[in-house]
């Protein structure tokens, strides 16, 4: 009986039957190299370990793939005579013609040493008579209204994202072949001169801690609502973006133009909350001009998507870096984004979020910073710091994040004395310390600085005219001094969201 890849790929507009993807030559040189070889038995058996009947589609190349696999695994030789031993105990010797078949099959390849080539394209074809498989199921589905078009959305989702962990097989390194690439990696460290491997974030002590933004890292922000998490980010996204770096921002919770607002108030030392009135003065829109020529320059991109899945994560990041260079991706904010389906609890939810985002960091090679809310419970303790256990709604963000970074105010009893004091803490590193430091947080002008950075704006200077009318125009851009981080503006507090 037809398979529904057969079926449905085989009809074509004009009614004519259209045979699967298949390369009946490549499976034939993959059987010929293990035979003749069967040292590379191990090579195809990493590419091609699924199912027999899946992978090849001549039904005789699928028994005696199969009674390869079974050799292998019970660790016994692998020939003509234990081939045929092997298929005749499966009862299913008629599928493989006859002997002579074997015997010729060693004569289909010139070499083994082609086999991992041969392979992937016994693969492909593979996937794509899955593809085809999975595709006609949607197909047959959509037409059932009694199937919810969630439902359908999830089972494209799922059936598309196995197909894609399939095809992708990790090789096994040889412990020389990375010990050489570290050393080679230190030594340009020490030639340079700094202590910084990974991306600078802009902020000393912070960089000082991490030694910059590494390479195929999670790294979570969290901290209550309105504390900073989304300013702290935003000013790590413009100081990486200084640096010559690009930057994907995937927004959630805020417009883009509310974003471009922060950034403007942020690298023009502007007041955010007159300029969402409309209120600057005079002297000051020439800041904004100045700081939207250096910002044009910058490579920050934004995706505004709200209710982001890991599907469409995974697919707009894949697509952006095919396209542009991409350095770091920031998301804001993780609890924000939802899954397709139905899951137990919404703490299952979040940890196949977070499952999915390290292994997108994994496979860009490239930092991953996600936002994250605290619970309530951080607020219990007027004297106490959030701590690790305060992370909302799954222990699976801390399991799989490499950094964690909580931002928290001061104690109560203290607030008034350390105004615009943010306490940083590196509250988890894999593969460095931890510790506290203190940031000071402009929150007027959304803008976090080092403590000691001699710059803190905390209002517009009195003498500030204000007016009504036009603008300056033509105002040149002037390069600004770095510029730390800044906070964002007040969130509602969103610590019930509704179970999807």
């Amino acid at each position: 009986m037809p398979t529904r890849s057969e079926t449905a790929a085989g009809a074509s507009s004009s009614g004519l039957y259209r045979m699967p993807p298949r390369d009946i030559d490549a499976e034939r040189a993959v059987l010929g190299a293990i035979i003749m070889n069967p040292r590379v038995m191990s090579d195809a058996i990493d590419i091609l370990n699924g199912e027999p009947r899946d992978l090849f589609f001549d039904p005789a190349h699928q028994v005696i793939y199969g009674a390869m696999v079974e050799l292998f695994n019970t660790k016994r030789a692998i020939d003509r005579v234990t081939l045929m031993s092997e298929i005749g105990q499966s009862k299913e010797m008629d599928a493989v013609h006859n002997e002579a078949y074997i015997t010729e099959l060693v004569g289909a390849v010139p070499t083994s040493a082609n086999i991992e080539y041969y392979s992937r394209i016994v693969l492909e074809k593979s996937l794509r008579r899955k593809l085809i498989d999975v595709c006609a199921g949607l197909t047959q589905d959509a037409y059932d209204e009694d199937v919810g078009v969630v439902d359908l959305l999830d089972s494209a989702e799922k059936g598309v994202f196995a197909l894609n962990e399939q095809q992708q097989t990790s090789r096994i390194y040889s412990l020389r072949d990375i010990v050489k690439d570290n050393v080679d990696r230190i030594w340009e460290q020490i030639q340079s001169g700094g202590g910084i491997t990974g991306i600078p974030t802009g902020f000393e002590q912070l960089d000082a801690k991490l030694s910059g933004l590494q390479r195929s890292d999670m790294i979570v922000i969290a901290a209550r609502p309105s504390v900073g998490k989304t300013a702290f980010a935003l000013n790590i996204a413009a100081n990486v973006a200084r640096k010559g770096l690009a930057v994907l921002v995937f927004s959630l919770e805020m417009a883009k133009e509310q974003l471009v607002q922060r950034l403007l108030c942020m690298v023009g030392r502007v007041d955010s909350d007159r300029l969402r009135k409309g209120y600057l003065a005079r002297e000051e829109f020439p800041k904004i001009q100045e700081a939207a020529a250096i910002l044009t320059e910058n490579k920050i991109f934004i995706d505004e998507s709200a209710g982001l899945t890991p599907f469409d994560l995974r697919s707009k990041a894949r697509r952006h870096a095919s396209q542009y260079p991409l350095d770091l991706i920031i998301i804001d904010y993780m609890q924000l984004m939802s899954v397709t389906g139905r899951y137990e609890s919404r703490e299952k939810e979040i940890a196949r979020i977070s499952r999915e985002i390290k292994g997108l960091a994994r496979e860009l090679s490239i930092p991953i910073i996600t936002l994250s809310q605290l619970s309530r419970e951080a607020e219990k303790d007027d004297m106490g710091m959030p701590k690790l256990s305060h992370l909302r709604e799954s222990g699976a963000i801390e399991q799989d994040a490499d950094v964690v970074i909580i931002l928290a105010r001061p104690p109560k009893a203290e607030q008034e004395e350390r105004k615009n004091v943010i306490i940083v803490n590196i509250a988890k590193q894999r593969n460095g310390p931890t510790g506290f430091f203190e940031l000071l947080f402009l929150n007027n002008i959304q803008r976090f600085e080092s403590k000691d950075s001699g710059r803190h704006l905390d209002s517009i200077p009195p003498e500030a005219t204000f007016s009504s009318e036009p603008p300056l125009t033509d105002v040149s851009p002037v390069m600004m001094a770095p510029f730390e981080e800044h906070e964002e503006p007040l969130e509602e507090d969103e610590d019930e969201i509704p179970y999807r």
